[in-house]
């Protein structure tokens, strides 16, 4: 395993990767949320194993409970966001030919990142 990236929201963990994929442990902090997004080069699916994450796929809007899951195809706008008073953590693998963390195109974020 890497070593932990802290991001304004919470922090990130490679677990693996391989050929074509890769695999995060991701903590979301209580009420914060990642940018809304989308990515050229690779699927994302997110598997919530503890608390409750709200998801925004294009303008739908659901929630995810422990033990949920959902798929992101590419190029598709998506946000995560923790909403409840624990943190929230989710298991991210990515799917592709690029798996890199330049590979994302930003909307809109409330820590002014672009």
């Amino acid at each position: 395993m890497t070593s932990i990236v802290s991001k304004p929201w919470g922090s990130f963990q490679v677990i693996e990767e391989g050929e074509n994929y890769l695999v995060k442990k991701i903590i979301v902090k209580s009420q914060a949320k990642l940018s809304l997004q989308s990515h050229e080069h690779r699927s994302e699916h997110w598997v919530v194993v503890k608390g409750r994450a709200q998801v925004r796929i294009n303008d739908d809007i659901k929630i995810l409970e422990t033990n949920e899951s959902i798929f992101i195809p590419p190029q598709t706008k998506h946000r995560l966001a923790n909403n409840d008073l624990e943190d929230l953590v989710i298991i991210e693998v990515w799917h592709g030919n690029i798996l890199e963390e330049e590979d994302i195109k930003r909307y809109e974020d409330i820590y002014g990142r672009e």
